[in-house]
């Protein structure tokens, strides 16, 4: 039988995101990636929007190299699967190919805002949002 803790990411800061709810019960992490903030220049605004996300979630936060923190989170709490829900990023991909090394690891569909597959800019809001909405409301 499976142990799970459930890995929460940035691509899916919602209290309806399919690996809290399909493991209620599971604990769950949430690690702040020191090499994606500097990559991506994120603000203080942004981190502050993301950290007030996560007081409404139930996780625990840290911080540091993103595999190395939930394989050790998942080892304090005897688990061998680690669940958490899809994204498009690549480092998304890396992080998961990580993990998979060690232990089990189960991605999660999530059902998207919208269906689009050109290029969006993600690292601002209002350069996606200006994308789409021409999408949302049609």
């Amino acid at each position: 039988m499976n142990q799970p803790i459930i890995w929460v990411h940035g691509d899916c800061l919602s209290p309806y995101n399919p690996a809290l709810k399909a493991y209620a019960n599971a604990p769950a992490i949430w690690v702040w990636d020191d090499a994606l903030i500097a990559e991506w220049q994120l603000s203080l605004k942004r981190l502050t929007f993301i950290y007030e996300c996560l007081l409404e979630l139930p996780v625990t936060i840290r911080r540091g190299d993103v595999a190395t923190e939930v394989m050790a989170f998942a080892q304090e709490h005897n688990a061998n699967l680690v669940v958490t829900a899809e994204s498009p990023s690549p480092r998304f991909d890396a992080i998961c190919d990580e993990i998979e090394k060690s232990m089990s690891l189960e991605v999660l569909a999530i059902e998207p805002f919208l269906n689009y597959d050109g290029y969006i800019d993600l690292k601002r809001f209002s350069r996606y949002w200006k994308v789409a909405e021409k999408y949302v409301f049609r």
